[in-house]
């Protein structure tokens, strides 16, 4: 019943430090820093960095602890008021100038988007000195931590600067949130890029609901009414939400995208380990161990292994073997990829046991191996199903269902 009469006690239960956005923010900059410093010749790197730096500013001099050391270092009453909103109005002009850039590319240099982006940096840069000028001829003596917005909603000139900031915003997060939406129907996006701007899409959406919340509590001000709540207790908490998807956005296609390469790689360094482990037994040698090496280098090193013992082996090949086993694999219904890497499977294994019977022999066999070095994964991946090689051979085993082999 509490809750029913006082928003502000519900809302209470759900706040959000102001240093969880921030640390999400910081991690995104963390993460693209390596790019940017590696591309920093990439105008729109250059401008990913600058606005997650701009992001993670806003919600360090907006926390009241912060707004407090501020106005305390300058000795000027509420002097962090126009500095925060000018930081704001920053964020949400540098937003509007990444998405005319990213989506439509260094290469559109067309006189409509330089004079958009121009008209985009005159408006905001006008903006903030407007902000500055009306606090500087607005009376604001009593130091407000966190309802400023509504403190002031009525006080000359304070009130022209709260308005212009949110309407500064507004525009901002619906033009923003509009070219957002408008990428993300785009066809043969990355779907990791895809997914990020839905999430930057809904991240400048939420920011829609502080503004209202914000615009809403300073005209009830006018209206001698007082919803003071819904910009003290539920404005920030919807703009940490926002911050964080925006934040997140930025960094799933980046990190999304290493993810999934980096799985790949693995994916590819495990499935080899069949054939890894079988041309061992030929030269009864290893890999070298490395502390050090990367995913890459040792997915290079393993491929390097298993071509460099299976290039002489391929002499002892029985090409007949092969064949047979082919023609078994598509009569039992594999595809002619599958067969041939099953085919292949048994083949090698033939030619692993003559090798161990002769090791002296070097083979008679001249076989094209192109195609063999270039499928030793497909290969690995055959040498995994044993019932599957024991069927291409013909033998006594009965050969598997395709639902089973698949």
């Amino acid at each position: 019943m509490t809750y029913a009469l006082d928003p502000s006690a519900l809302l209470s239960d759900f706040y959000i430090s102001f240093w969880i956005p921030t640390a999400v923010l910081a991690a995104a900059l963390a993460i693209k820093l390596p790019t940017i410093v590696r591309l920093w010749r990439d105008p729109l790197l250059r401008a990913v960095g600058g606005l997650l730096l701009l992001a993670c500013a806003v919600f360090v001099f907006c926390s009241p602890s912060t707004i407090a050391r501020v106005n305390a270092f300058v000795g000027v009453p509420n002097i962090s008021a126009p500095w925060c909103y000018s930081l704001l109005t920053a964020f949400c002009g540098s937003c509007l100038l990444l998405i005319v850039a990213w989506r439509n590319g260094l290469s559109d240099r067309s006189a409509a988007t330089r004079r958009a982006m121009r008209w985009l940096v005159s408006v905001y840069s006008g903006v903030i000195v407007a902000l500055w000028v009306l606090f500087a001829l607005a009376d604001a003596p009593v130091e407000r931590l966190k309802d400023l917005d509504t403190y002031y909603a009525n006080t000359p000139f304070m009130r022209e600067e709260i308005v212009l900031y949110l309407l500064a915003h507004t525009v901002a997060v619906l033009i923003t949130s509009r070219l957002i939406w408008n990428w993300v129907r785009t066809d043969g996006l990355d779907a990791w890029l895809r997914w990020g701007l839905k999430l930057l899409g809904a991240g400048y959406v939420v920011n829609l609901i502080f503004d209202g919340a914000k615009l809403t509590a300073v005209v009830a001000r006018w209206t001698g009414n007082d919803l003071d709540w819904l910009s003290t207790d539920l404005a920030p908490p919807v703009a940490a939400v926002s911050a964080i998807l925006i934040a997140v956005g930025f960094i799933l296609p980046h990190a999304g995208q290493y993810l999934h390469d980096r799985w790949r790689v693995r994916l590819a360094h495990r499935e080899l380990r069949p054939l890894y482990l079988l041309m061992r037994t030929v030269s009864g040698n290893r890999v070298p161990f490395v502390l050090r090496a990367t995913p890459e280098l040792r997915l290079i090193r393993r491929e390097t292994f298993i071509r460099d013992i299976l290039l002489p082996l391929a002499r002892h090949l029985d090409e007949d073997t092969r064949q047979r086993a082919y023609d078994r694999a598509l009569g039992l219904g594999f595809n002619p990829d599958r067969a041939r890497a099953l085919a292949a499977a048994v083949a090698i294994q033939d030619a692993v046991e003559v090798k161990r019977r002769s090791p002296e022999s070097e083979g008679t066999g001249d076989p094209d191996t192109t195609e063999l070095l270039r499928e030793i994964g497909a290969v690995s991946r055959a040498l995994r199903r044993p019932e599957l090689l024991q069927a291409v051979r013909g033998g006594p085993t009965e050969a598997p269902s395709m639902a089973s082999a698949s």
